[in-house]
């Protein structure tokens, strides 16, 4: 598919999408990796970032939020705790927290590893050198969005960085031999169906495993969110969802996405279901204990899954847990 394929993919009425692109999507996602539903677990281990993005809760600019540092042996005995529930993949992941210290990060992966994880991390822009260093003590896979592929919606939105800053960064996870995990925020504020469609074939072009998208949503007290618009459409979310398993029929797409219920979080149980129909296929489990949870937000009522959930997931999509 090229630009104009896809943009006219994005305007077709929805019934149309489903009838004829979603089957397309559902029969690449199975010949490539059949049908499993991918169970990973997660920990937000800090949820301290030094960054100003206009649009996370995390925000350094956010005093609303009690902030957090797990320290490496408590990262490793909660990862202990998922092995021994059967997880074998684990998603750490972190605001960019200046304080944590990148030799405590070097810790807590090499302790995690030693059980035998699959590592994906997700803790901010290093350089070249340092994703080595993390990719030598055991991460398989880097997670660093580029968030919007316009150079000059980036740059407004990310004060804290620039779109030539993080899209360097990036190319260096590719060059030290790590997987990549990368994706945008579907439906921002102001975002055109035409920047939709440069988004997916930015992603298509970095050579992703892993597709970690999900719409905007407005988070209490970010500039963005004061600045008014609606959260992300959730059919433009299930739109880009399939489209990107048609281009990568390989890639992990996540399937924690919202509802019609705000309330819901990422836990939506149609939002969910329907993210699984559409062909995303990875959902989390969160290893937070609930005080910490609340406040992991990068957006409101973030909200990931139980145990229970992840069982409920699978079956009512038919796709089989994978641990």
């Amino acid at each position: 598919m090229n630009r104009n394929e896809i943009i006219e993919l994005l305007k077709i009425p929805y019934s149309e999408f489903e009838q004829t692109i979603i089957p397309r999507a559902k029969d690449a996602y199975r010949a490539a990796r059949g049908n499993g539903l991918l169970a990973t677990a997660m920990l937000g281990y800090s949820n301290i970032c030094k960054n100003t993005c206009m649009y996370c809760g995390m925000s350094a600019q956010n005093k609303n939020l009690r902030r957090f540092r797990m320290p490496p042996s408590e990262i490793i005995e909660t990862a202990k705790n998922a092995w021994d529930m059967g997880f074998t993949r684990i998603f750490m992941v972190s605001g960019e927290d200046p304080g944590f210290g990148f030799e405590n990060i070097l810790d807590a992966v090499r302790g995690v590893k030693e059980q035998g994880f699959y590592i994906s991390l997700a803790c901010g822009e290093w350089n070249e050198e340092e994703y080595a260093k993390l990719r030598d003590a055991g991460v398989d896979e880097y997670v660093l969005k580029f968030e919007m592929s316009d150079e000059d919606v980036f740059n407004r939105l990310n004060p804290s960085t620039n779109f030539a800053k993080r899209t360097e960064s990036i190319r260096m996870v590719r060059k030290s031999g790590l997987n990549l995990a990368s994706g945008a925020i579907v439906d921002y504020p102001g975002q055109t169906l035409e920047q939709l469609a440069d988004d997916i074939l930015f992603a298509k072009e970095l050579g992703i495993t892993w597709a970690p998208n999900i719409p905007y949503l407005p988070a209490p007290g970010t500039p963005l969110s004061e600045e008014g618009g609606l959260p992300g459409s959730l059919e433009k979310n299930l739109r880009h969802i399939a489209i990107l398993r048609i281009l990568m029929p390989d890639i992990n797409i996540t399937a924690q996405q919202p509802g019609r219920n705000p309330k819901n979080g990422l836990a939506d149980e149609q939002g969910n279901l329907d993210a699984l129909n559409a062909d995303a296929n990875i959902l989390f489990y969160d290893l937070l204990p609930k005080l910490l949870e609340r406040e992991f937000k990068v957006v409101e009522n973030r909200n990931v899954a139980l145990f229970e959930h992840l069982h409920r997931m699978s079956e009512l999509s038919g796709m089989p847990l994978v641990f």
